[in-house]
């Protein structure tokens, strides 16, 4: 028998192992990487191979979504920054082919888009589809508070967010339903106890920390990286609605027990003054947001929301607070022409400016306006018979929104705080008689307005 040369058998060897070390690639490559989404290769302009996969994961679920003809729009704030730079010749050119992967490859773990829940059905064929594409999904649900009211806190619950994740990148799916208020909201992401809180990094989600509220937005339908995407036509205006987008519900629970407590009012006379305050503050929200003046539910307009989740009957008024800042000399004849005559102007721009509106019959309109000082905020109020100035201080606030009386509206966001401020540890316990002089717990007395302004500050129709 013929002695084996050992280097004939190591050549043999080795060449058997590049051999099986190519096929394992090569089924890798073309077999794994496509069931998984595990690898991709690059696309054109791009710096990575991770570039790449953000891309290929964002192509595959557009084409995914597509398949099942569900239309979603882009809402992610990074890449719609970086459009919103680029947005005039976006615009122009919606298919030009693009020369690199600008958009979709910048650095990130998520991209965002939103889905209106009326423009699709539940199917679970989707998610059948997503599986068989590679995609682990994760749908997270809620109760839906359309269905709640004074009557019943029904706790069904609807799809507010889900999660497609593919390789080393995930797709955030944010469902927006519209209110009675005529906008789009969307819930807050909630994880049931059983979920997976490492399937992604959820913190770093932009949607979902808490309900936002936002106008109907106008699509786009663009060529983004060569990708056929729908985006908010105004990504600028998207992106500052979203920094102030914070929605907070009303409290039903709590407005229940009030009221087993304080029976409400449902005389004729009571029902006809909701009907009246309704209609005030929705005109009153018209004229302000047509002039671009942002205001919030103020006094006992707040407290009514706050404490009850309606208008207090006994109130006689609608209160709306704004910021001195986003005073307009175009308000008064604003309202004016919108049938509202002036029944009081008190005090200056620089110092306690208060309006006074005559609604219908005896129900008025009240803005105060609100100035800001280093540690706190103040509005002003003005005696007329005496020249008398009055100051109510409050802790700094922000503004959410909120719905109240089938209106979207703005809130302070630290409501608590701000009703205590004016109502003190009782505001729970109604208090039909009020003097606004004394009664509030934030009032202070803030000296006298010289005689020879009162024709310019003290101003009575």
């Amino acid at each position: 028998m013929q002695k084996v040369n050992k280097n004939v058998v190591l050549a043999l060897l080795s060449l058997t192992s590049l051999v099986f070390l190519l096929f394992q690639l090569y089924y890798y490559k073309f077999y794994l990487s496509q069931k998984n989404g595990a690898v991709f290769s690059k696309v054109r302009g791009s710096q990575s191979g991770q570039d790449s996969t953000r891309w290929h994961v964002v192509r595959k679920f557009l084409g995914l979504i597509s398949s099942h003809n569900i239309p979603v729009y882009l809402i992610d704030p990074l890449i719609l920054g970086l459009v919103d730079k680029d947005i005039e010749q976006i615009r122009s050119s919606p298919d030009a082919p693009s020369p690199e992967c600008k958009y979709f490859c910048a650095p990130r773990d998520f991209t965002t888009f939103a889905l209106l829940d009326k423009t699709w059905k539940h199917e679970l064929g989707l998610f059948r589809t997503a599986e068989k594409m590679g995609f682990q999904w994760l749908k997270i649900i809620n109760k839906d508070p359309r269905l709640d009211g004074m009557d019943d806190l029904s706790g069904t619950e609807i799809p507010l967010h889900y999660i497609f994740k593919l390789a080393s990148h995930a797709i955030h799916l944010v469902v927006f339903y519209e209110r009675s208020g005529n906008y789009l909201w969307h819930g807050p992401l909630r994880l049931k106890q059983h979920m997976d809180r490492k399937f992604v990094p959820f913190r770093k989600l932009h949607f979902g920390r808490y309900p936002g509220a936002y106008e109907k937005p106008e699509l786009l339908l663009v060529s983004i990286d060569d990708l056929k995407v729908q985006i908010p036509k105004n990504p600028s205006s998207f992106l500052e609605e979203m920094s102030h987008s914070r929605f907070l519900e009303c409290r039903y629970r709590e407005a229940r027990a009030f009221f087993q407590l304080y029976p409400d009012d449902a005389s004729l006379d009571a029902v006809e003054f909701r009907k009246k305050a309704k209609s005030l503050l929705h005109l009153a929200a018209l004229t302000l947001n047509n002039l671009g003046v942002k205001f919030w539910l103020s006094s006992g307009t707040c407290l009514g929301w706050y404490r009850q989740c309606n208008v207090i009957t006994h109130s006689k008024d609608v209160d709306l607070g704004v910021f001195i800042r986003d005073y307009k000399a175009d308000i008064i004849p604003a309202f004016q022409k919108a049938g509202l005559p002036l029944k009081h102007k008190f005090g200056k721009v620089e110092d306690s400016l208060e309006l006074s509106f005559q609604g219908e019959d005896d129900v008025k309109l009240d803005i105060f306006f609100f100035y800001e000082e280093d540690d706190h905020i103040w509005n002003g109020g003005t005696q007329a018979k005496s020249g008398k100035k009055f100051k109510y201080l409050f802790p700094k606030f922000t503004l959410c929104w909120t719905e109240f009386v089938e209106l979207k509206v703005h809130v302070p966001c630290e409501t608590l705080l701000y009703v205590e401020a004016n109502y003190g540890p009782d505001w729970k316990v109604p208090v039909k008689t009020w003097d606004w002089k004394s009664s509030p717990s934030n009032v202070q007395y803030n000296g006298v307005w010289p005689v020879d302004e009162w024709d310019d500050v003290i101003q009575v129709y």
